[in-house]
């Protein structure tokens, strides 16, 4: 093991001379405290960051075990220790001169969510520490400048190890209250199940965001209130009993007038599948881990899906047990993310009808009557909510502003008035009565066939590696194939996109092989990352900083979106 003495000495040899000679830093370093690790040298000064981690032992980091010994708890640990690193070392950033991104010091940016993120690891059972980060290596003009690197590494990270990772001069109260936060929101999520709840919305939540581009709360905005006939209580392990909004399992429709608050509502149960961290508004606000929002998705790819639940005996007689097609429709693409979604293990349903293909969603009397069921090949997705409950378990949470047809079907109807919501069940299906019945088709429940065993694809492949590029929220590129995410909405952070780009090549070069299922193969990888840690996926390289796990729901939607899926 070299010594940090060594490092200093190196760095007085290479001084001066041209930038590759950097390349001689990477390796293990001995520092009181910690060791430091250069893991990959930029290649220039205006290259990518170099990418560095540190390691502190668990004796002398020194956290508490109960901050950390059950797996949300050790997530809730691992997001604070980043966001406390960030704060550090933005401290610092730049304060080196030189060239392009010299003195860059930098660990990945944590939003509003507590998501499990490879820029921190804390052992479960030693409380080892590690923090992956970037820094630029300084250089005048492509002319090392080794001073200015020794200022980084042996000045200001130390302050950044201190500030963050060493339990003793951080304040430990806040640090339980984080655990805490973490514990009584697990203890909600559990709760979820014991009272049969999609979602849970306490009282006093701020849901409004900021802006249509910041997660931040909104200033001044309309605390929830729930309705007296929906109230549910909750004794929590630390914050004691609250109060708020449980949505049953079954059917639910959100109804209200425009700018009244149903789509926030929505979006706030869309992503609160994460815990959110304390002041973000939503920190009580829960739903269901497997819930997966449906949109309508024109020009998306679909392959060899089973859509004939909804859509069957096409003019054109296209095979729809088996529906492929570069270019969906709405209905088509609606259709498809649903029966997706339920292969992928989706519990409740999240649908916004302005995001919807009408004709997928409903049919109403008078088209009933001018159009007869024999020729229209879509069932749409009202004849098909119930049943789906029924058989499946999967709920239904719907956001409706122009048609009542749901109000026939619906469990529970919110009207959400001025963002206050108000529970008219009662007295929506009062006035429902006076319409025709809806016409649900008795043909039973049969379930699409999830059968699918892609094999591998091997135009991927550039001189023997498959190359993965991210476009930030917006998609991922595996080789020469573009994978659109846009629209997969539950995606929180780019880091997710970056995870699933490996996932989907360590899929490729791995575990399609023609004879395993999609299932299968999702189910595959997240048991080995579970059992060896995301390392799997960048094979004999370090592993990269800048990684997040997502659900295994957005997995199978990207492999869904794959057009290079060799099926």
């Amino acid at each position: 093991m070299k010594t940090a003495e060594d490092l200093r000495q190196l760095l007085t040899r290479i001084d001066r001379k041209g930038y590759p000679a950097y390349k001689e830093t990477k390796g293990m370093y001995q520092f009181p405290g910690y060791l430091l690790g250069i893991d990959h040298v930029q290649g220039d000064p205006f290259a990518a960051p170099s990418r560095l981690h540190i390691e502190v032992k668990g004796r002398t980091a020194g956290f508490p075990e109960k901050l950390y010994d059950k797996p949300h708890k050790r997530i809730a640990l691992q997001d604070e220790l980043i966001r406390r690193f960030a704060r550090a070392a933005g401290k610092y950033s730049f304060q080196a001169k030189g060239s392009g991104k010299s003195g860059l010091l930098s660990v990945t940016k944590c939003g509003q969510e507590v998501l499990e993120r490879s820029a921190c690891s804390i052992h479960p059972k030693s409380g080892d520490v590690i923090i992956r980060f970037e820094a630029g290596f300084p250089a005048n003009g492509r002319t090392i400048n080794a001073r200015e690197l020794s200022k980084i590494i042996f000045e200001f990270l130390p302050q950044c190890v201190r500030n963050s990772c060493i339990y003793r001069n951080l304040d430990g109260k806040h640090l339980e209250q984080v655990m805490e936060l973490a514990e009584d929101q697990a203890y909600i999520r559990e709760q979820l199940n014991v009272q049969g709840l999609a979602a849970f919305v306490a009282d006093g939540s701020l849901l409004p965001r900021e802006s249509g581009v910041s997660q931040k709360p909104m200033k001044n905005g309309v605390p929830f209130v729930s309705p007296e006939s929906m109230k549910v209580e909750m004794d929590l392990p630390f914050r004691g009993k609250i109060t708020g909004m449980g949505i049953p399992r079954g059917i639910t429709l959100i109804v209200g007038g425009g700018y009244h608050g149903k789509s926030t509502l929505l979006k706030a149960l869309e992503l609160c599948i994460y815990p959110h961290i304390a002041g973000d508004g939503r920190e009580y606000v829960v739903t269901d881990a497997d819930a997966v929002k449906i949109r309508a998705e024109d020009g998306r790819s679909i392959k060899h899906t089973d859509i004939s639940w909804f859509i069957n005996n096409l003019p054109n007689k296209k095979d729809t047990e088996a529906f492929y097609t570069e270019d969906a429709s709405g209905s088509t693409s609606q259709a498809a993310n649903v029966v997706e979604a339920v292969e992928a293990g989706a519990s409740v349903l999240l649908i916004d009808e302005d995001t919807s293909a009408t004709n997928f969603m409903v049919r109403d009397e008078l088209m009933q009557q001018v159009i007869c069921r024999d020729m229209e090949p879509i069932t749409p997705f009202i004849e098909r909510a119930g049943g789906l409950y029924e058989t499946r378990g999967i709920s239904t949470i719907l956001v409706a502003g122009s048609s009542g047809a749901y109000f026939q079907i619906a469990d529970h109807i919110i009207q959400m008035d001025h963002y206050v919501p108000k529970d008219i069940t009662e007295t929506a299906k009062k006035a429902a009565e006076g319409y025709p019945s809806l016409h649900v088709p008795q043909d039973g429940i049969c379930m699409p066939k999830f059968d699918r065993c892609p094999g591998s694809n091997p135009g991927l492949y550039h001189k023997g590696r498959i190359k993965i590029k991210t476009m930030g929220r917006d998609g991922v590129t595996l080789g020469q194939e573009h994978i659109d995410l846009r629209y997969v909405e539950q995606l929180a952070d780019s880091e997710q996109l970056e995870c699933l780009g490996y996932m989907m090549k360590y899929a490729e070069e791995k575990l399609m092989d023609g004879k395993t299922g999609i299932r299968q193969i999702v189910d595959t990888i997240y048991e080995r990352i579970r059992r060896d840690g995301l390392e799997i996926l960048t094979g004999q390289g370090a592993l990269p900083g800048n990684l997040c796990i997502p659900r295994k729901q957005e997995l199978f939607a990207c492999m869904n979106r794959y057009r290079g899926l060799r099926l």
